[in-house]
């Protein structure tokens, strides 16, 4: 642990932020991470909790008590070894993840918890900084070759760790840069695409072979979720080239709205707005870009890629930023007694949500109005209420009466979140589906991650349905050994 009465004479310190009139003028990351000697005090407040709690609340089970006090204890190469043994890019989660380990925390019971998160930026920030970040390939090749479809962060976490035991990897990607989520689907603002292109760098080291623009085995609905392919492998074909396929798609396939005035101009999935922003910030010359500037712009969904939206939309200059969510506001603090170690159900504002944005709760939007020429205009809605139902004992909304409203709406982003994989990719390689339409695998026993389809696996958002970055790089790991002991019999992976 780090020191033994830090949690009682160290207050928690977050992060400073670029203010918000200066940070909205760019694109760029405009967190600042903790130096050397605040990290260590942060570190200095893991207090010796007997279980740690925080470990079992990271979905990749990161060793948050020792890192924390190698932090303390100025011994930061061991504390990047530390970190890396259970996490391949804590550089994104250090990012974007939403720290469910800080919800699990001890301290979180009845005070503030370990700043984990700033910690971990810290740590690896100044581990690339320092050149302790190096290639680590293979001591020796096997003769597997293994392709995974997806450069998101499952796809690219499988992938370093089969390269690193050995095993010939391509991965295959649609667009024309890799990253999948990392690159397309967050902003710059928030994550840095340097950060990701230094992590492809290494992984090529290591013997990765990455093919960018290549469709693999899925007609014209894939081709609507971002491709930019120049090429189109078979699935059968690389079933035969190769030893093992890993399908690490990501839940691309978006919630639709179904209300009147959907086909109007003006109304589009948020990704393809995030995208398409991404893509100009990286030099790209992007035709009839959907724009924010200067518009009345409503964001229907109030999850990360709403919040996405918002700061985006306000980058770009919009008039005005409304942001609507179907669910009740939640309460402005949790029940700590309640919720801890769990992930409480509690009031929160993102970054980009400080930046100006009227959000609403409880509202359903009932209908898009457009004027003569077919571009949306306005956005009918009304005030809903939850019940529970008495029966099911599941909650219900139901609409009041006499509370319908209207907001001007020159652009209308659809942000309700993703249902399941493109389900051509599924039916290529044919694997089954769940009831949601995920990729059907188990995520233990000898067929871990493995679908029906022979030697087909399936990990990340493809298997689990939308869900973190944190996980993503979980699943990815794990179906690596997966992998392994399908192929080799046995596995020395980490799981």
């Amino acid at each position: 642990m780090g020191k033994p009465t830090g949690f009682i004479e160290i207050k928690r310190l977050s992060e400073a932020y670029e203010p918000v009139a200066d940070r909205v003028r760019h694109s760029r990351e405009f967190v600042a991470r903790l130096d050397d000697a605040a990290a260590a005090l942060q570190g200095a407040r893991c207090m010796d909790c007997g279980i740690p709690f925080c470990q079992s609340g990271c979905p990749v089970a990161n060793i948050i008590p020792d890192w924390n006090d190698l932090v303390y204890r100025d011994q930061w190469q061991e504390a990047l070894d530390t970190l890396h043994s259970t996490n391949n890019f804590p550089e994104f989660t250090g990012r974007v993840c939403p720290a469910p380990c800080e919800a699990a925390c001890t301290l979180n019971i009845n005070s503030d918890p370990v700043g984990i998160k700033s910690i971990e930026h810290a740590i690896i920030d100044k581990g690339w900084e320092m050149g302790w970040v190096v290639p680590e390939p293979p001591t020796r090749n096997n003769d597997h070759q293994v392709a995974i479809v997806g450069s998101g962060p499952a796809g690219l976490a499988c992938a370093q760790q089969l390269a690193r035991a050995g095993y010939s990897v391509t991965v295959f990607e649609k667009s024309d840069r890799i990253g999948g989520l990392l690159r397309y689907g967050i902003p710059d603002f928030k994550l840095a695409k340097e950060l990701v292109d230094r992590r492809v760098e290494q992984m090529e080291a290591e013997g990765v072979v990455f093919r960018t623009s290549v469709l693999v085995g899925a007609g014209t609905e894939a081709l609507a979720a971002g491709s930019t392919a120049l090429e189109q492998r078979d699935a059968q074909q690389m079933l035969e080239d190769f030893d093992a396929v890993v399908l690490a798609i990501g839940a691309e396939k978006p919630r639709d709205l179904e209300v009147a005035g959907r086909e109007l101009a003006g109304v589009h999935f948020a990704m393809d707005f995030l995208r398409q922003q991404n893509k100009a910030l990286a030099g790209d010359r992007i035709s009839d870009q959907i724009v924010a500037t200067g518009k009345h712009v409503i964001v229907i969904g109030g999850g990360d890629t709403g919040s996405d939206c918002v700061g985006t939309s306000i980058r770009q200059g919009a008039a005005s930023v409304t942001q609507i969510e179907l669910l009740p506001k939640p309460p402005e603090s949790e029940n700590k007694p309640q919720s801890w170690p769990y992930w409480p159900n509690k009031m929160r504002t993102s970054s980009s949500q400080e930046e100006g944005c009227q959000r609403d709760w409880a509202v359903a939007t009932t209908a898009l109005l457009g004027n003569d020429s077919g571009q949306v205009e306005k956005l009918q809605a009304a005030r809903l209420k939850w019940l529970r139902d008495e029966a099911s004992g599941q909650m219900k909304m139901e609409q009041v009466k006499g509370s319908e409203f209207e907001l001007p709406a020159d652009l209308v982003l659809l942000a309700m979140g993703f249902v399941s994989p493109v389900p051509t990719m599924l039916a290529a390689f044919g694997v089954a589906h769940d009831q949601r339409g995920n990729a059907q695998a188990s995520v233990e026993g000898e067929r871990a991650y493995r679908t029906d389809a022979g030697k087909v696996f399936a990990a990340g958002d493809a298997r689990r349905g939308q869900s973190l970055v944190v996980w993503a790089i979980r699943e990815g790991r794990q179906c690596a050994r997966a992998v392994d002991q399908f192929l080799m019999g046995g596995s020395d992976l980490p799981r």
